[in-house]
């Protein structure tokens, strides 16, 4: 029993490390939660932040469970994910490259992404796929230590994203400060939905 607490303990750095380095780096998320907050606001980005946390927890969740392992049996399971994704991730970034400014009327601006769409969008997310998948090879131990292990490294990775993702949607904000015009929004949004398009090159390839 001392041996597996050992363990377990030895596990919370590492742990914590690999969440900030696969949460905080570019990626979809970070790029669309950039452009939501200059465009909506941190608090209005709220529920976005959520949903990226708790869809990750989700999927997280579910390859502890073996979901993850159905990639193996059926490939094509994969590949069609893959499509599913990268059709989902161009949409989402025509809206964020053709979003009206800020000051315009609200309805013509859009809505920002909810707690429901951000955390679906995890399980088309490549960059989420990968985060679990690996995270659960890497840091969960073998036999009866398994569970408490997948226990604490979804909920160690759970409270590690809020604060890494949130950084970008504050940097968002930001930069919506320094945004005056008409023209420099639509730049803005223009280069947050290049980014998320290019986001798409991470799926297929």
């Amino acid at each position: 029993m001392e041996t597996a607490t050992g363990e377990l303990v030895a596990l919370i750095a590492p742990v914590i490390l690999f969440s900030f380095t696969m949460t905080a780096t570019p990626g979809p998320n970070n790029m669309m939660l950039t452009a939501s907050g200059a465009n909506f606001g941190f608090k209005r980005t709220l529920p976005h932040i959520m949903g990226v946390m708790l869809g990750c927890v989700g999927l997280m969740t579910a390859v502890a469970l073996g979901l993850g392992s159905l990639f193996t049996a059926w490939p094509m399971l994969q590949t069609g994910l893959k499509m599913v994704g990268s059709a989902y991730l161009l949409w989402l970034a025509w809206k964020i490259a053709t979003a009206a400014p800020p000051s315009k009327n609200s309805a013509e601006q859009g809505q920002p992404m909810s707690v429901l769409q951000a955390a679906a969008f995890q399980f088309a997310n490549p960059k989420a796929w990968v985060m679990a998948i690996s995270g659960v090879a890497s840091f969960t131990l073998a036999g009866d230590g398994f569970l408490l292990s997948a226990a604490l490294l979804i909920s160690l990775m759970a409270l590690v994203t809020i604060p890494a993702i949130s950084i970008w949607a504050g940097f968002g904000v930001a930069v919506g400060r320094l945004l005056k015009t008409a023209r420099h929004w639509r730049l803005f949004n223009l280069s947050m939905g290049g980014l998320t398009a290019a986001c798409v090159a991470l799926i297929l390839v």
